[in-house]
């Protein structure tokens, strides 16, 4: 049992800080699971649990945009234009999602596919990297709807695992014309509705096995993955503006090549 908590603290460290980077979280989990033979238990609750703890560091760190917005809404046009962003971003990965949602988990969920993308999305950051600017729109609060409707459907891209969620719309966002700390803000905010979305529809689907067994192997993931996925929303912000992505770049080629090589020695 010892080696199950341990396995549920290590899944939700990966998850707490891959959510919010252009590296792919559910792309590690599918790799570390495979590795680590996992079970956690029955219906997708462990996964739903540790994604909720993310989405909750998020909610903490920006607590006063969220609830300006909230109380703002009808009254505040900066509360009214930034709800509609959301809406207009996450309206495509919803309706995708929905219409995809089984040929995705059924075919798609794979090492070899995580492998590839990791590669793949790896490249594409570093060629984004050399040939984008510094970029013109250089904070969420100038956003237009049309802008937020377009990563919103470069975001549907990320359905296939290991092209990572933020890293989708990073680097969209980053080919429109937004500056590196806007488009990773962006994706954070944009994180909320598109995983409360995700995880709603997982539990919907999967609400005939639910259960509550192995509930400490939950609340181990679900706080892990809160703790980190907070650092991480806090710090990788002055990261970025630093280093950029090229870093995330490297590092998805290296985990990709590696598990390609792991793969076919099997």
């Amino acid at each position: 049992m010892v080696t199950e908590y341990l396995q549920a603290a290590l899944l939700g460290v990966v998850e707490g800080l891959t959510e919010f980077l252009p590296v792919s979280s559910t792309g590690h989990l599918i790799l570390l699971i495979d590795l680590l033979g996992f079970q956690g238990p029955e219906g997708k609750v462990f996964e739903i649990a540790i994604q909720l703890g993310a989405i909750l560091a998020v909610l903490l760190v920006y607590w006063p945009r969220f609830w300006g917005t909230l109380t703002g809404l009808g009254r505040d046009a900066r509360a009214n234009r930034f709800t509609l962003n959301l809406i207009f971003g996450v309206l495509p990965a919803l309706v995708l999602g929905a219409a995809l949602h089984g040929f995705i988990k059924a075919v798609l969920f794979s090492p070899w596919v995580v492998s590839v993308a990791l590669v793949l999305g790896g490249v594409v950051i570093l060629v984004v990297e050399r040939i984008v600017g510094r970029g013109v729109v250089a904070s969420v609060d100038d956003f237009s709807s049309r802008l937020s409707l377009k990563i919103g459907l470069i975001q549907c891209l990320a359905m296939i695992p290991g092209v990572s969620r933020s890293g989708a719309t990073i680097i969209g966002a980053r080919l429109l014309g937004v500056q590196r700390a806007a488009a990773a803000e962006f994706s954070f905010f944009l994180a909320v509705p598109t995983m409360v979305a995700a995880t709603a529809y997982d539990l919907f689907k999967n609400r005939d096995s639910l259960t509550l067994d192995g509930v400490e192997l939950i609340a181990i993931g679900l706080v892990v993955s809160f703790i980190c996925a907070a650092l991480v929303v806090r710090t990788v912000i002055a990261f970025i503006n630093r280093y950029g992505f090229v870093p995330f770049a490297w590092y998805r080629i290296a985990i990709g090549s590696a598990m390609l090589v792991l793969l076919v020695l099997r």
